[in-house]
């Protein structure tokens, strides 16, 4: 049977398990998806060294970026990125050969693009992590400038303080690539200028439980248009899907 994976700290929440287990099963795929909770990224060869039917992972937080240095094939894509989301796993001889990808793009892209128009011109991104970097990656194909929003100063990047009214009025796509807001912490959201926004805006949710955060409540309020990360993650994982058993 083969196996395929999740690895990250804690994975409570993960939307992938249910996924393709469901999905196994539908099909009638003779496999099993796994979570796999790791303290720390070299984990990762004692699960590929304990299943040696393990095809293809998943990897979420903290290690989309930690993970890179221990593969042996990145795409263009994912390195210029700088964060891998899908490992597909391959075994020649006594050789396992790991190739990174990154899906966040592909399943970003097509599920933001429907939704933005001719006033969509800049991006603010909250966070700076792997799926910030990816987010940027997507928002830059798509024609739009984009802006990091982090907690700490950090080069190409502004604070939350910094984040004025006017900034605001002239970034209407604001992603939210925080854990600010997930379940259990459904209460808590990025700290804005919220009363700035209006129907021109688009909000958008990486996080997908609860199905609305309050960052979507505050913006729908002032008539913004809201969007969670649940389509993002369906795609995503069939294209994760797509490149485990790609070349």
């Amino acid at each position: 049977m083969e196996q395929y994976g999740l690895i990250g700290l804690k994975l409570g929440h993960s939307f992938s398990l249910n996924y393709f287990n469901e999905k196994f099963k539908n099909e009638n795929i003779d496999a099993v998806y796994v979570n796999y909770e790791i303290s720390n990224i070299e984990d990762i060869f004692e699960i590929i060294a304990s299943n040696p039917d393990l095809k293809g992972l998943n990897v979420t937080i903290p290690y989309k970026e930690q993970i890179i240095p221990y593969l042996d094939e990145v795409t263009p894509e994912a390195t210029t990125i700088g964060a891998v989301n899908v490992v597909k796993i391959t075994h020649q001889g006594s050789k396992t050969i790991l190739k990174g990808f990154n899906s966040d793009v592909v399943g970003f892209t097509q599920s933001i693009e429907p939704l933005l128009e001719r006033i969509h011109k800049k991006a603010l991104i909250l966070g700076t992590g792997g799926s910030a970097k990816a987010i940027a990656f997507g928002l830059k194909s798509l024609g739009l400038e984009v802006l990091f929003v982090s907690r700490t100063p950090q080069i190409n990047a502004i604070t939350y303080n910094e984040v004025t009214e006017e900034i605001i009025k002239e970034y209407k796509v604001i992603v939210n690539c925080t854990p600010l807001g997930m379940y259990p912490n459904s209460d808590s959201f990025p700290e804005l200028p919220y009363e700035a926004m209006d129907s021109s805006h688009l909000l958008y949710d990486l996080i997908y439980n609860p199905n609305e955060t309050t960052f979507m409540k505050k913006g729908a309020s002032q008539g913004a248009t809201v969007k969670n990360g649940l389509e993002m993650l369906l795609l995503q994982a069939f294209v994760s899907w797509e490149y485990w058993h790609g070349k």
